[in-house]
């Protein structure tokens, strides 16, 4: 039947992580993965400023153990990809057949995987304004993986995370702006496809009909989904839209950027610090942007900061839900995922509260332990909190795109 080995790119601003693995072509299969999709090793490559130079720390788990160490002279992406790829081959993983990377804005013309090439190239160049905080980076990993002599012919698959949200009807992706501007590109595209996808395949091929999955990490969105496709989501233009997240604003109202730009003397790059660096649950509770630090301190927090933060990502969280039940005409089941919603019991617990009208009701001690189902046994609506997996997801798609 023949396998094929993936190498997932998924890169930021201060690091990018990646995960090898094999790809089957069987078709027995264990829950939601293949017996055939098996993760050889997966790590990080996280930069680090040390004075004057720039040096990073890279891991890797793989069935040999973990591997850390510090690098110096990590100036490039190249620089980066470099040293990941001469570390696997170092402890005798496999050589990738392909790379999978996840891209994170796809613009209005890419609504499925495809093979990187010359012109796509181009268009992810055009489309930087529409995500500069994130293409930049992710343009440079699919270059430094072409300048890389090991990796340079093999093919490259870009997985866009607004694919997802593609066919959403055009009520819910337009925004109340004149129509030259939706002409122009500027409408909702929704984020964290991939991790949907991923989501939804997990819960089989008939699926409820309504369902809302909450992605809460640093950043953060929350999708209704009816029938298997996307209606509607929280994310919109940018990654910055939507309810408050870790360092994020989410939406806000626009007098308060025009307020800030004409009395404030905000420029665009001060605008974009703030929205995107030094708002959500960091600006709220001027403590941290980690909820699980949020948690611990609230309790001991004399200013209430950290209380109130949590207090408020959870009423927006709440307030979401219903708005989408709403959209949905009812809903038969509520997910859980990313990292804040598969491991922070009281956010759950708290979001939870008073949905009782929506039939949603939370089993306690379930809920504390972190089960696949938290719902109680009377709650007319399932509440799931299921692990994403995007790399697993990244990695299907370019085994199938390269298998075209």
């Amino acid at each position: 039947m023949g396998s094929r080995v993936i190498l997932c790119l998924n890169s930021g601003s201060s690091s990018f992580k990646f995960a090898l693995y094999r790809i089957g072509h069987g078709h027995k299969r264990i829950g939601d993965q293949k017996d055939e999709e098996l993760l050889l090793a997966q790590g990080a490559v996280e930069r680090e400023n040390s004075g004057e130079t720039q040096t990073a720390r890279l891991w890797i788990h793989s069935p040999q153990g973990k591997i850390e160490k510090t690098i110096s002279d990590m100036t490039s992406a190249p620089a980066a990809l470099h040293a990941a790829a001469s570390e696997i081959e170092r402890i005798n993983l496999p050589e990738p057949a392909a790379v999978g990377h996840r891209i994170v804005h796809g613009g209005p013309n890419h609504a499925a995987p495809e093979r990187i090439s010359p012109a796509l190239l181009e268009d992810l160049r055009g489309l930087i304004p529409f995500a500069p905080l994130h293409l930049p980076d992710e343009i440079a990993a699919i270059e430094a993986v072409a300048a890389t002599p090991r990796l340079a012919d093999i093919p490259q698959i870009a997985c866009f995370d607004t694919a997802f949200h593609h066919a959403m009807p055009e009520v819910a992706r337009r925004f109340p702006i004149p129509r030259a501007l939706w002409d122009q590109g500027v409408r909702r595209y929704g984020f964290h496809g991939i991790s949907y996808e991923y989501i939804m395949r997990t819960l089989g091929d008939q699926p409820p009909a309504r369902v809302i999955v909450a992605h809460l990490g640093n950043g953060a969105s929350m999708a209704a989904v009816k029938d298997g496709r996307s209606l509607d989501t929280t994310m919109g233009f940018t990654p910055t839209g939507g309810f408050m997240m870790g360092t994020r604003s989410g939406d806000l109202d626009p007098g308060i950027v025009l307020y800030l730009m004409n009395e404030k003397k905000y420029d665009a790059t001060a605008l974009a610090r703030l929205v995107n660096h030094e708002s959500g649950l960091l600006g709220v509770s001027g403590v941290s942007s980690d909820m699980k630090t949020l948690l611990e301190r609230r309790g001991s927090d004399d200013l209430h900061a950290a209380a109130i933060a949590i207090e408020m990502f959870c009423y927006e969280l709440r307030k979401q839900i219903g708005a989408y039940a709403a959209a949905l005409g009812g809903l038969d089941l509520m997910v859980f995922t990313g990292g804040i919603g598969e491991r922070a019991a009281p956010v759950r617990w708290e979001t939870c509260e008073g949905l009782e009208h929506l039939g949603i009701s939370l089993d306690r001690d379930r809920n504390d332990a972190n089960a696949d189902t938290i719902s109680a046994a009377d709650s007319r609506c399932q509440v799931r909190v299921i692990p994403t997996n995007e790399d697993l997801m990244i990695a299907r798609h370019t085994d199938r795109v390269c298998g075209d």
